[in-house]
């Protein structure tokens, strides 16, 4: 499973940090967790398909919302109102699970999730969903890029909302298994180090998706080997590199 998510939020960390939205990630995970949460207030068992959509739903709701306010992006910047919706949704969650009997165990999975409680059954519908959000990203690649870039396009608000709900289709999927933390740091750090080194958006891809491969291997042995909880060792170990590494190479590019 870790190898699935590395593989689809490699690409999207890279559309991202071009775009320099940094927190959507959060943002829309947050969303889509508290669709979670209302699903579950609404007796609808957790990890279900009604769950699924539900938490789907909500978040696409917040794409269409990124993407229409796009249109006045040099008058309110974008990481305003993506941190506005993260800070709505996260309180919101709050008074949602504060309803229900096991309201701290449903917010501890959601932070860290339970990728290592996944089935295969869980891995071959994953695989499938991120395969046919991959294949239309390659179809519509240039017009996709063309938003990402911010190039003239005369279609670009509904370019930038096929970006937003195919993310936001990844991202229901995702924090539901790896958690909100874990699926930040698939998204950011083997995106963020491979542009250190590239400028090439094929050998970024390769190089994050390695990057992350190695990562990915280091936390689950580290969890497995000191028997602490593999999201959050996963988390720890992923962010750990750039925080540690990047000031070197930085400083040794300068």
């Amino acid at each position: 499973m870790c190898l699935i998510l590395v593989g689809i939020h490699c690409y999207l960390g890279l559309h991202v940090l071009r775009r320099g939205v940094i927190f959507v990630d959060l943002s829309l995970a947050q969303v889509a967790s508290l669709g979670s949460s209302v699903a579950i207030l609404f007796h609808l068992e957790h990890h279900t398909a009604g769950s699924y959509f539900m938490s789907l739903a909500f978040t696409l709701l917040a794409a269409l919302y990124f993407a229409w306010a796009k249109k006045f992006e040099k008058r309110i910047s974008q990481e305003v109102l993506i941190a506005l919706v993260y800070a709505f949704s996260s309180s919101l969650v709050i008074l949602v699970v504060n309803m229900m009997a096991h309201g701290s165990e449903h917010i501890k999975e959601i932070l860290i999730g339970k990728i290592l409680w996944v089935s295969w059954a869980d891995v071959t519908m994953t695989a499938i969903i991120y395969s046919l959000v991959a294949l239309i990203h390659y179809v519509f690649r240039k017009q996709i890029m063309k938003a990402t870039h911010n190039k003239s396009n005369e279609n670009n608000v509904w370019w930038d909302f096929v970006f937003y709900a195919l993310f936001g289709v990844v991202i229901t999927s995702s924090v539901g298994m790896a958690g909100i933390l874990l699926v930040f740091s698939f998204l950011v750090v083997p995106a963020l180090i491979s542009m250190q080194f590239s400028n090439k958006l094929s050998t970024q891809l390769f190089l994050g998706w390695g990057i992350g491969i190695i990562l990915s291997l280091v936390g689950m042995v580290l969890s497995y080997k000191l028997d602490l909880p593999a999201g959050a060792i996963l988390v720890v170990v992923f962010t750990s590199i750039p925080l540690i590494f990047l000031p070197v190479i930085m400083r040794s590019k300068s």
